[in-house]
């Protein structure tokens, strides 16, 4: 069967709550994948960076296999001797007493909005459902009907009311609008470090430090969902580390289940998980030792030199596609292995880009139709990187060509 073919198939059965690239994946080894008709691509996105250690990583897939021989899920309602020492080992390595493991980002954040109101409550005495949890302006979270509830962009929301309530969107950056906006039923701020499906929107330096002053002084829990962020994304463990700060609670998921499984956690302070007992929360695969065996695998590879090339080859990446001159080009930023490049819109869309890209053998995706991602495995070499934006500037070059009838090379350099 052709690309197409398959493209009407899914079309007919898969509701369309995403628009693909025109390409029909078939397998992949590191940083590459094929497609049906055997055309090879690097990948450059990721999964969401959920494919941090790359396809088929052979030592996750060899712990994979040995665990699922042995014992794959039982549900919470017995122990296994697979969770606590991936909680140990996630503890040891954020810094966190305790930890609530699910499956999806989304549930993690979903545990994190349960903790907080709980916390409000039996800790800082906010009367009974009158807790407020602060959000940035233009976040992604995820899909729930709680999280879109705080979501500033109208279309998440469109036709799914009514809205969860007690939630309060302020600017993303915005110390000094987090300080105006608490109250006495102020429960939390939940915040991403940087802002992934806006399209990777980093705040000022230091930004992270004022609002964990703020947090303190005002007796509200600081929140950071590190599902993209996290993990050596931005060339350290977490995001928040890049400015040396401490968070009451932080979300992890995507690159924790190895581009294997999905698995998720919710890690904070024993003073503050406490409070949820039996009952309160839970989850039938939710650290299940299938999961658990990967993602305790999955860490311990991050420790043997995976975030240390992010920090060094992501300082190289920046260089790239800062210089590369275009008029097509907004603005470059990100950190780490993870870039944004917004596209002006009145010459070219960034669909356009990434369509363009394909051709070229290079996978990414858009997001708003303006910026193109890039989020490649921890992986990555530098050859490999090049590949991948090389393949990129080829594009812009022919985009150029077609949009504005050439471009002085002159201006380029």
């Amino acid at each position: 069967m052709k690309t197409q073919d398959f493209i009407t198939r899914e079309n007919q059965v898969c509701a369309q709550t995403y628009t693909p690239l025109p390409v029909v994946l078939h397998k992949g080894k590191g940083v590459w994948v094929w497609d049906v008709e055997g055309n090879k691509y690097i990948d450059m996105m990721t999964a969401y960076s959920a494919v941090s250690f790359g396809h088929a990583n052979e030592r996750l897939v060899n712990v994979l296999t040995q665990q699922a021989q042995t014992l794959s899920l039982t549900s919470r309602a017995f122990y296994t001797d697979r969770l606590a020492p991936l909680l140990e080992k996630l503890c040891a390595m954020s810094g966190f007493d305790m930890g609530i493991i699910m499956n999806t980002g989304a549930e993690a954040v979903e545990t994190a909005v349960k903790v907080a109101r709980r916390w409000g409550y039996e800790v800082k005495g906010i009367p009974s459902n009158q807790a407020e949890i602060i959000v940035a302006q233009n976040n992604f979270h995820g899909r729930t009907t709680t999280i879109i509830s705080f979501s500033t962009e109208a279309e998440y929301q469109r036709d799914f009311g009514p809205l969860t309530p007690g939630f309060k969107a302020i600017p993303f950056g915005d110390a000094k609008a987090l300080e105006q906006a608490i109250t006495p039923n102020t429960a939390a701020f939940l915040v991403e470090p940087i802002q992934g499906e806006t399209g990777i929107i980093t705040p000022h330096p230091g930004y992270l430090k004022e609002v964990r002053r703020i947090c303190t002084e005002n007796n509200v829990l600081l929140l950071l969902d590190e599902v993209q962020s996290g993990l050596g994304r931005t060339g350290k463990l977490f995001a928040y580390q890049h400015e040396g700060i401490i968070p009451d609670g932080i979300m992890i998921a995507k690159a924790l289940g190895g581009g294997l499984l999905p698995i998720s956690a919710f890690l904070s302070q024993r003073d503050i998980l406490s409070l949820m007992g039996p009952g309160s929360h839970g989850s039938t695969f939710g650290g299940n030792p299938l999961a658990a065996t990967v993602a305790l695998e999955a860490l311990s590879m991050l420790e043997e030199g995976l975030i240390a090339n992010a920090a060094t080859l992501g300082v190289y990446m920046n260089e790239r596609l800062q210089n590369i001159k275009s008029p097509l080009i907004k603005e470059v930023r990100g950190l780490g292995f993870w870039y944004g490049v917004e596209f002006n819109k009145e010459f070219v869309s960034a669909r356009e880009v990434c369509e363009r890209m394909l051709t070229k053998g290079v996978l990414t995706k858009d997001t708003h139709k303006t910026v193109v991602r890039f989020a490649p495995p921890l992986i990555i070499t530098k050859e490999e990187l090049d590949y991948g934006l090389n393949g990129f500037e080829e594009a812009i070059r022919e985009l150029e060509d077609e949009k504005l009838g050439g471009f002085n090379q002159a201006s380029r350099e």
